[in-house]
């Protein structure tokens, strides 16, 4: 086989990369999934589901959103919690000299 990869122009030789490169992460995908498929069943067989172990979503239980925080002066239906990216009504207020205090609600 390696006298036959010497044969090989460049070009042929990355494609073969590329396809090994993907059959792996292939294989590897799917045996990930029968794994994963096999704790759940030993999971299942004690009565448990994987997710309780793993801190996966927990039964029953959603996740909040959180509480607004702030409102747009301009338009009271536009609010923000404080986390995460600023919306760009708060970022226009905010470079036009405003606080946040003042957007609060």
């Amino acid at each position: 086989m390696a006298k036959a990869l010497e044969k090989m122009s460049l070009q042929e030789l990355e494609a073969h990369q590329k396809e090994v490169a993907a059959t792996i992460k292939g294989y590897e995908k799917k045996r990930r999934s029968e794994c994963l498929a096999e704790l759940k069943e030993v999971a299942k067989k004690h009565g448990f589901s994987l997710d309780e172990f793993t801190g996966g979503k927990a039964k029953g239980g959603s996740k909040s959103k959180g509480v607004a925080k702030f409102a747009n002066p301009a338009d009271k239906s536009q609010t923000w919690t404080g986390r995460g990216r600023q919306p760009n009504w708060v970022k226009d207020a905010l470079a036009k000299g405003k606080s946040l205090d003042s957007m609060a609600i």
